[in-house]
Parts: C-alpha cells; sequence; structure tokens
C-alpha cells in the first residue's frame, strides 16, 4: 500500500490475500490512504519512489534491520533495489516517523478469526 500504487481494494488481483484485511476493505482504504499521500510528498521531494523511501527508511533505522520485500516482478526487483541509494537526513526520518505516529490507521491488522493467534511485533526503532 505504501507504495502507492493502489488506491482502493479493486486494485489488487482476485487471488490476492489483502482483499481478506481489514485494513484494505472499502471502508478503511481511503482512510488509510492518506500516510500515503504524505509519502508520496516526502518521495517527490526526494526524486525516489514511495516505495523507495517507505524501504530507506526502514534500512536508516539500524545496520540491524533488513528488509525483504516480496514481488514476481522484476521491474519492481529494480525498484526495490534502488531504495539502497535513497539517503535520509535525520530529519527526514524524523519527519516520516512522526506521520506514522500520527497516522489514523483504520481497521484491524488481521480479521477477527485470527485473534487465536499471537504475531509479535516488529523490533523497537531507533529514536
Amino acid at each position: 500500500m505504501l507504495t502507492g500504487q493502489y488506491k482502493s481494494p479493486d486494485d489488487f488481483e482476485e487471488n490476492d490475500f489483502r482483499r481478506h484485511l481489514p485494513r484494505f476493505s472499502k471502508e478503511n482504504f481511503p482512510k488509510n490512504l492518506q500516510l500515503v499521500e504524505t509519502f508520496k510528498k516526502l518521495a517527490q521531494r526526494k526524486g525516489c519512489t514511495t516505495g523507495q523511501l517507505t524501504l530507506a527508511w526502514i534500512l536508516a533505522q539500524s545496520e540491524q534491520f533488513i528488509v525483504i520485500p516480496g514481488t514476481t516482478k522484476v521491474k519492481n526487483l529494480e525498484e526495490n533495489v534502488g531504495a539502497a541509494n535513497v539517503k535520509l537526513t535525520q530529519e527526514e526520518i524524523q519527519q516520516i516517523r512522526t506521520a506514522c505516529q500520527n497516522a489514523d490507521i483504520a481497521g484491524d491488522r488481521y480479521p477477527q478469526i485470527y485473534s487465536k493467534f499471537s504475531f509479535a511485533d516488529s523490533a523497537p526503532l531507533k529514536k
């Protein structure tokens, strides 16, 4: 979603798992696009794609962080690799963090049926 390529859940292929996740429902999707718009503006200023900005931000957290983006298309792989060339300033890193913290994310991460499973949070991000 943070790549900015999707405008609605209808953009997902029929067999895409995200069609079943509450955050990507027709009701919640437009609300969650607000954060994507913030990322788009920052990416345009950096001269990179929204996906590259997102991956660069993850990489900027620590040398112990790695990204494992999934893709089935060579062009997406090439774009993802390009994220290693995006250098963020401390101000930009903080700007992204603030946008994420202030985002009003709508919808649960997983459907209610998955509530019996335990999912771990990501490693803490450096401040």
